[in-house]
């Protein structure tokens, strides 16, 4: 297969060093094929896969909107668009989702983006209000198709599909075996790339914890033995995440919730910190079992168990993706009732008694009251903190910019330090606020 050259740039720009299996399959299915379907789980490459493939497939002579990408949730759009943006292809790109504001979105979709990222629902919103024309559009994938029919949004995407016009390829992406295409996406036949068998020669050391007295001594005892490195840890419900993650402070373990009730800027830092290190354990609902990207995720704790065998795969999943290996640990005290789609498995964890248990990470977070609408960028924060906070680049983690906040992970032994030398200093000529993230 040949692959254009601009492609492996692209992929060179992101730090990869070569196409995988699943890229190199979906951009030589649309060589042939019009509609194809990907199954593949979170964390294989499959974003990169259908980024590359309708890069491979857009036009250089074509003005207007090539591509729509549709994702069910606002966190996975945002993934989206900063892969996108890593390839540095020069393509416009423009995001649209529900809790973001209308009108920036209008102001960016002024200038016609080559791709618009966004969830169905705020996406129809802006073609009835005339600010999306879908007459170019030759691409269109939706990510995590079986999560945008379960979240109910049937009609959306029929809409969307309706304005399509011209002639164009379909990509639809799932973790989950989709048995039925729905009529509003054609009758035509999908090739199909089934990436699920190979995502399954990963490997996932299960354990189960037995436990008699307080299942949260039992957690806060594990999470200790766990060495600081990234865990999940799934509940099912909203309610129980935070009780967790409060009751986790009282054996100075460092957490933060996640779970569907939180409002969206809540959301996005749960999920920052967790990325960036502040925060090494993750309490969630179900909501973090699918489409997030979350690297090296290397434990799963299930301190409940979901209702379905279907979410239990998808909760275990989160770790050992791309290539790596993980563990997942099943909680079990003597009068919990094991699932009939279970079976326990046969390793045993035993742990050690500790009086008390501490996990503190390694980084903390420092908050910017600027963002890229203000002009301020990842390189003048970076530039910043070693200036004035006099950090070497190895005491920087990851920073996240948002519209009109930065988020910088720094290391957190000197942080206090840090903050006391830039709180009152200038940012691009700017005093800003600054202070430890909440």
């Amino acid at each position: 297969m040949n692959i254009k050259p601009d492609l492996l740039e692209f992929l060179a720009n992101a730090g990869h060093e070569k196409l995988i299996d699943i890229q190199l399959e979906s951009i030589d299915a649309f060589e042939t094929h019009k509609n194809v379907i990907l199954y593949s789980k979170t964390g294989s490459g499959k974003t990169l896969a259908f980024l590359l493939s309708l890069l491979s497939k857009k036009e250089s002579n074509v003005e207007g909107i090539q591509a729509i990408v549709l994702a069910p949730a606002r966190e996975l759009c945002i993934q989206i668009e900063e892969v996108f943006k890593s390839l540095r292809s020069g393509e416009k790109v423009t995001i649209c989702y529900g809790g973001h504001s209308i009108k920036t979105e209008e102001n960016s979709l002024m200038s016609t983006p080559s791709v618009i990222i966004g969830t169905p629902g705020r996406i129809s919103d802006h073609i009835e209000r005339g600010n999306i024309n879908l007459e170019s559009c030759s691409f269109l994938v939706i990510d995590e198709f079986d999560k945008c029919l379960e979240f109910g949004f049937d009609d959306e995407m029929s809409f969307i599909c309706n304005q399509i016009k011209g002639k164009h390829n379909r990509m639809l992406v799932s973790a989950t075996k989709i048995e039925e295409i729905p009529d509003f996406l054609g009758a035509e036949n999908y090739h199909i790339i089934d990436k699920l068998r190979s995502d399954n020669q990963i490997k996932i050391k299960e354990y189960v914890v037995n436990y008699d007295g307080d299942v949260i001594d039992t957690l806060a005892q594990l999470i200790a033995s766990l060495n600081n490195e990234r865990t999940i840890v799934f509940c099912n419900y909203r309610e129980v995440t935070e009780d967790v993650s409060e009751r986790l402070k009282n054996f100075n373990i460092t957490s933060t919730y996640y779970h569907g009730g939180l409002m969206q800027q809540e959301r996005e830092r749960a999920l920052m910190k967790f990325r960036n290190g502040s925060s090494t354990v993750l309490v969630c609902t179900d909501l973090g079992s699918r489409g997030l990207d979350i690297p090296d995720v290397n434990h799963i704790i299930h301190y409940q168990y979901p209702a379905s065998r279907e979410a239990f795969i998808h909760r275990t999943g989160r770790t050992a993706r791309m290539t790596a290996n993980g563990n997942s640990y099943l909680l079990k005290g003597p009068s919990v009732q094991i699932p009939e789609y279970m079976d326990l498995p046969d390793s045993k964890l035993e742990l050690k008694k500790q009086s008390r248990t501490a996990t503190i990470p390694d980084w903390t977070t420092l908050y910017f009251s600027a963002g890229k609408k203000d002009k301020v960028n990842k390189i003048d924060i970076v530039g910043f903190l070693m200036k004035k906070g006099n950090l070497a680049k190895d005491e920087i983690g990851l920073i996240t910019v948002n519209d009109h906040a930065c988020y910088a992970a720094v290391k957190r032994e000197k942080a206090k330090t840090v903050l006391n030398r830039v709180r009152n200093e200038k940012v691009k000529g700017r005093r800003l606020k600054i202070e430890f993230s909440k």
